[in-house]
């Protein structure tokens, strides 16, 4: 059952890619940090504390960063490069289709501060465009946790993963209610079984839709929670197993409903199980300056939001 899934504390996931990154440096001796700039916000200091020489601090060009990382690979190392979602992704858009998935370079590009939930600092950093952007390269992994514990298994499982990878997570401390051994690249998580509507999430929205399930179950309504925590390469056969079971599906990311996880399990059904679908995330927008809180609900990314959706998707099933 959904309400037997107990949260065991907060932590921001952006310090789970911290410890994450540590932990695997300290056996594999080919692991290089770069950032631009934001080795704080990264949560690094444990890494620059023991591995001063495998950390290069390139300031804010993070163009640069991309280029370095491309060029330490040709000599063996596994740089993981370091800033914002947003200046890892579309400030250096380029540089990564050419130098990294054009060139099939093992560069782990991660990402912190993604989505709305960066909160105050506005429109300008919240990108809710960048796992679209992502998915389409050729050869790129997309991987997006949904906690603490799952990002920090998530970077580590990276470092013997080869080729291009795009690892994103979040600012604020977050309920934390995964094992580390629970992650997999490319395999989904099931929280649930169920025979009424699946709910397909990732990120931050993989907690919000556990809740909305928990309150669909007191409703009756049979839920199948899936974590699709790696968008690309996508878990399919979870995806086709679960909405031939329940004949409808919610998608829930805090990212747009164009490009973004959505859009990758919509493509899944349309070409092989076609079923009512809705679609919790941005609509085709900006977001702005607010608290994580206040900008989720705004946005319609809440436990509510999840719940109505489900309920559209089940009535669109009836008829």
């Amino acid at each position: 059952m959904l309400k037997d899934i107990q949260a065991t504390g907060k932590k921001d996931t952006r310090s789970g890619f911290g410890d994450g990154i540590a932990e695997v440096a300290r056996t594999n001796p080919n692991v290089v940090a770069l950032t631009a700039d934001l080795a704080g916000s990264l949560k690094l200091q444990q890494f620059m504390k023991e591995f001063p020489e495998r950390f290069v601090q390139v300031g804010i060009a993070e163009a640069n960063m991309i280029g370095i990382a491309a060029g330490l690979t040709i000599g063996g190392k596994i740089p993981y490069t370091t800033t914002f979602a947003n200046f890892s992704t579309g400030r250096v858009y380029d540089q990564i289709r050419q130098s990294v998935a054009y060139s099939g370079k093992n560069v782990k590009i991660c990402a912190s501060h993604a989505g709305v939930t960066l909160g105050e600092d506005g429109a300008t950093h919240q990108i809710l465009e960048d796992i679209g952007m992502m998915k389409m390269l050729p050869g790129m992994t997309v991987i997006v946790p949904c906690d603490y514990a799952q990002t920090k298994a998530a970077t580590i499982a990276i470092a013997d993963y080869e080729g291009p990878v795009y690892l994103r997570f979040g600012r604020p401390a977050w309920p934390i209610f995964t094992k580390e051994e629970d992650f997999v690249i490319g395999k989904a998580q099931q929280f649930s079984e169920g025979t009424d509507v699946s709910i397909f999430a990732c990120g931050h929205l993989v907690w919000n839709a556990i809740q909305a399930g928990v309150a669909l179950e007191e409703k009756g309504i049979s839920v199948e929670v899936i974590n699709i925590h790696t968008i690309k390469p996508l878990d399919e056969e979870a995806i086709l197993a679960s909405i031939r079971k329940t004949g409808c599906a919610v998608t829930a990311e805090e990212h747009n409903v164009i490009g973004g996880l959505g859009d990758a399990v919509g493509q899944v059904a349309a070409r092989n199980f076609p079923v009512p679908i809705e679609y919790v995330g941005t609509q085709d927008t900006f977001g702005e300056s607010g608290t994580p809180d206040q900008l989720m609900k705004k946005y319609g990314l809440d436990v509510a939001d999840i719940i109505a959706a489900a309920e559209r998707a089940m009535a669109r099933k009836k008829k």
